[in-house]
């Protein structure tokens, strides 16, 4: 047995995580707490927490295997009732292992209420070559209710060299706005296709990141804001708008240099449409 087959065999004999988390968030006298956090196999939260005030929760959400292998299949529901202001985010880079013949998937469904705010920042994503990952996203919006999330999706582990030559990624989003949609994407990538290389694709470049804002009317000082955010070191952007979306995306051959574009970006969004500064995670600068 060569070497590739023993590790394929070791991998799909591996008993495969099974991981559910659902958080509910209220407004209780202008402080947005967590009152609910049910959680089933390795997915868990740290205590909420208040670095901006009682208005917003700040929550982290913790993956303890720290990677996600072939057959993993992790469900997170996050609930903002009326008036509660949440951003959840993650420790650290999600890391998606080679899937040795069996797809991975996460799930996040999140419901907003009336005039809540959910904010959705997790860092980045690295699919490992030979990954076969599902990522899937869907957001419902109560009239007045605000979503500001983004993905940084770095393909194969740049800094080693690795490219993302084999394995599979997929990648849906929906948000919806009192049952009409106001965003659909799809996408399907193999390791190795040419779109990674075309102009009109990825143009050569590992990381992408998109950073999307939905739920209000995207005012035209928005979008000059995003536009004016500065991009260097071999980062590729742009935003656009529909009228209750806002879309601000980049290619980058790094994911520091990504991730220092979408946080300038979204300091510079988040006074303007959220009506506060923005506020990094402590677990950001660890």
């Amino acid at each position: 047995m060569s070497e590739a087959a023993r590790r394929a065999a070791e991998e799909s004999a591996r008993p495969a995580w099974q991981a559910r988390l659902d958080l509910g968030f209220a407004c209780r006298a202008g402080r947005s707490t967590l009152v609910r956090c049910r959680h089933e196999g390795p997915l868990r939260v740290q205590k909420a927490l208040y670095p901006e005030g009682p208005e917003v929760c700040q929550v982290i959400v913790l993956h303890p295997p720290g990677g996600i292998a072939g057959g993993d299949a992790l469900h997170i529901e996050v609930e903002a009732a009326p008036a509660a202001r949440v951003l959840l985010t993650t420790p650290g880079a999600g890391k998606w292992y080679r899937s040795g013949g069996r797809r991975a998937g996460q799930t996040l469904a999140v419901r907003i209420g009336e005039g809540a705010e959910v904010e959705w920042l997790p860092q980045e994503t690295i699919i490992f070559a030979g990954a076969d990952a599902c990522l899937q996203t869907q957001v419902e919006l109560a009239v007045g209710g605000v979503f500001c999330g983004w993905e940084i999706l770095c393909l194969g582990r740049t800094a080693a060299g690795e490219r993302f030559t084999g394995g599979m990624l997929e990648l849906t989003t929906r948000i919806e706005k009192a049952g009409r949609p106001l965003w659909l994407e799809r996408a399907r990538l193999p390791g190795g296709s040419p779109w990674m290389q075309a102009a009109a694709g990825l143009a050569g470049l590992p990381v992408s990141a998109t950073l999307l804002l939905a739920g209000r009317v995207i005012e035209p000082e928005w979008l000059a804001a995003c536009r004016a955010v500065g991009a260097g070191g071999g980062v590729f952007c742009g935003a656009s708008a529909l009228p209750e979306l806002l879309v601000a995306r980049c290619l980058a051959p790094g994911s520091e240099a990504a991730r220092a574009w979408l946080g300038a970006v979204w300091r510079a969004l988040r006074p303007l449409a959220l009506g506060r500064a923005a506020v990094p995670p402590r677990i950001w600068n660890t």
